[in-house]
């Protein structure tokens, strides 16, 4: 089994749009046996009506108490996963202009990109173990990359994501699971369209999942893109006090 052979069998979560639903396209297209997970169906009403490999699992990740039902579900339809693809996000920004910041938002973000993702883990994890070539993938974000504005719950949960999967591959190599965490740029999808400010390099969902997918045959420990977008991160990285002149909002005159 291999990603560019197919007919292995995989399991994506935040399916229902976005880069998950064009993931779960190109799985299918290449022949894998694919389950989908989301809250609802969304977008993924045509694939299912289209495609007799692919099987809609609803899941709220959030929702610890849904993933023993999530585990038993994939159970009784597959002995085994040859790859997870956690890729369920959200993404709110903190206005800090409000005199009452929403600072249960960290929360709510935190929820969902950080401890969402472990559910998920929870859920996978032991049909995993019984494939022979197991690969975890989780995604987190070039904007770990750099300090952005108004990023402060997104940021930290990618970040955080980033390093629960570099410490869960060291746990995990004894079971002999790859694990790689995927780190995109801008993407067009329904999250970032609510968006305000400048998306430099943004590609579509399409083209985001292809080079995951195309990226993932090496199983690499990271994988970030595009190398542009990495570039200019890596100038504000070592150059944080340029950085923040460009980026920070401006004062205010009548604050």
């Amino acid at each position: 089994m291999s990603h560019t052979t197919g007919n292995g069998v995989v399991w994506v979560t935040g399916a229902s749009s976005g880069i998950g639903l064009s993931l779960t396209k190109r799985y299918l297209d290449e022949g894998w046996r694919v389950f989908a997970s989301a809250r609802s169906q969304g977008g993924l009403s045509d694939l299912l009506a289209t495609y007799d490999t692919l099987t809609f699992i609803p899941f709220d990740i959030t929702d610890e108490s849904q993933v023993g039902l999530v585990r038993e579900t994939l159970s009784l339809h597959t002995p085994y996963l040859d790859c997870a693809v956690l890729n369920a996000g959200t993404c709110e920004y903190l206005d800090m202009t409000d005199t009452d910041p929403d600072w249960k938002m960290m929360d709510r973000v935190m929820s969902v990109n950080f401890f969402g993702l472990v559910n998920s883990v929870d859920a996978c994890l032991p049909l995993l173990k019984k494939s022979a070539r197991p690969h975890l993938v989780g995604v987190s974000s070039q904007a770990i990359q750099a300090a952005f504005p108004q990023a402060e719950a997104y940021g930290a949960s990618k970040a955080a994501v980033r390093y629960f999967l570099s410490a869960l591959r060291m746990d995990l190599k004894q079971f002999g699971i790859d694990v790689t965490c995927l780190l995109p740029g801008f993407v067009d999808t329904p999250l970032t369209q609510k968006n305000t400010f400048s998306m430099p390099f943004l590609m579509s969902a399409d083209d985001a999942a292809n080079r995951m997918y195309s990226a993932l045959a090496s199983r690499p420990f990271e994988y970030a893109f595009p190398k542009r977008l990495s570039a200019m991160l890596w100038a504000g990285r070592h150059f944080p006090s340029l950085w923040l002149s460009l980026l920070a909002p401006k004062k205010n005159s009548q604050q």
